[in-house]
């Protein structure tokens, strides 16, 4: 049986990540939630050869590489008892997207079903990140890199999984109930 690959994507502040973990909840006998960064530091974690790989990049600040990235995430799926699987956060760039989509034109196990972008404006994005901040790097400066960073590849990212008919944009400045509703219903429809 294919594992039901669905991915979410949207800006700093969007709530994705708290999307995708109430869906998961919601649906806890069918639906496996992971965001990337999860995955990498549970493979540290297990002190697997691949965690010890990943641990070299990242005790030095380092961004772990891509196909690491992209084999860690296709093991977590590959591994999970459970049928649908959203991922939030991923990709976060166009190698990203290229790397995964490369992967998964091979791998029978896995069928990406669709691709959700959390869309909220910039200063919704902006009030979030900077109204819950949790550090040093939740400021001004840091929120308008994060921003950039995220919306450089955007426009291709959409492009490409628009062309497939993959992609699937939800209104982010709502209430969370009715946002984890509209993207809860939108899972159950591709399935």
């Amino acid at each position: 049986m294919k594992k039901k690959l669905f991915l979410i994507i949207g800006a700093p502040g969007s709530g994705k990540t708290t999307d995708a973990e109430l869906i998961a909840k919601r649906n806890i006998e069918t639906i496996a939630h992971y965001s990337t960064g999860d995955l990498l530091r549970a493979e540290v974690a297990s002190k697997s050869e691949r965690g010890k790989l990943i641990e070299s990049f990242t005790s030095k600040g380092n961004l772990v590489p891509l196909e690491i990235v992209v084999e860690t995430i296709v093991k977590a799926i590959k591994n999970e008892a459970k049928n649908i699987v959203v991922i939030d956060g991923y990709p976060r760039s166009v190698e990203q997207m290229e790397a995964l989509d490369d992967i998964l034109k091979d791998e029978e196990s896995i069928e990406l079903r669709a691709v959700i972008e959390v869309v909220v404006g910039k200063e919704v994005a902006k009030e979030r990140v900077l109204g819950r901040a949790r550090g040093a790097d939740d400021n001004e400066e840091v929120f308008f890199n994060r921003m950039r960073v995220y919306e450089e590849p955007l426009c291709e990212i959409e492009g490409f999984y628009g062309g497939q008919e993959l992609l699937h944009k939800v209104n982010g400045e709502r209430a969370i109930e009715p946002i984890v509703d509209d993207i809860d219903a939108l899972i159950k429809s591709k399935i």
